[in-house]
């Protein structure tokens, strides 16, 4: 995975409708996301695999990676550039040999240096961790320390990515710490103009 440092923009079904979704993406890369996730766990497999490769046309078009969030079949069914997994999904190995050498692989570590390491070992292309901060999409979500960032920095080599609560405001700490990109959801597309929002967090990273 080439070391992308920036913003990396999450989807949610409650802020990027169907009939939203393009043109949020759109924006959010037009704002400087430099990868993009796709996340919708509730809907029909129909409705997922056309919004997947809807959205993997306009990513492709525009140079942006775009990964599908806890589904590898169908990050391999619409060729993905990669997939998104957590503790109860597929081991990365598995998912690996699913969707090739070049695929993306990001793994949520939450609150553990020593699953990120796990990850890391198993052949991950960047970890996640997190809730750094209260967070609308996951209130439940275990919340992670700004230490774990200095500590992952200091002993990975891939891409680390901070998720939870993250704002222009509270972004700039998790980057000095030591995440690569800041993975955000409400922050972006839950703002009126998307990429001005975007433009706010990839500021961060000039």
């Amino acid at each position: 995975m080439q070391h992308r440092r920036g913003l990396y923009a999450i989807t949610d079904p409650a802020l990027t409708p169907g009939p939203r979704l393009l043109r949020s993406v759109a924006a959010a890369i037009s704002g400087g996301a430099v990868m993009v996730q796709y996340r919708h766990k509730a809907a029909p497999p129909v409705e997922r695999r056309r919004e997947a490769e809807a959205l993997l046309e306009l990513c492709r078009t525009r140079g942006v990676p775009m990964i599908v969030n806890d589904d590898v079949p169908l990050a391999a069914a619409v060729g993905a550039d990669g997939a998104h997994i957590g503790k109860d999904d597929m081991p990365v190995g598995e998912a690996r040999n699913m969707l090739g050498r070049h695929a993306i692989i990001g793994v949520s570590c939450y609150n553990s240096l020593q699953a990120a390491c796990a990850a890391a070992e198993a052949g991950a292309d960047y970890v996640a961790f997190g809730s750094f901060y209260p967070s609308t999409v996951k209130p439940q979500a275990v919340r992670a320390e700004l230490e774990l960032l200095q500590q992952a920095h200091a002993r990975l080599s891939l891409p680390i990515a901070a998720i939870g609560g993250i704002t222009p405001e509270n972004g700039a700490r998790l980057v000095a710490a030591g995440a690569d990109l800041l993975a955000v959801i409400t922050g972006v597309f839950g703002e009126p103009d998307i990429d001005a929002a975007a433009r706010r967090y990839a500021a961060l990273f000039a």
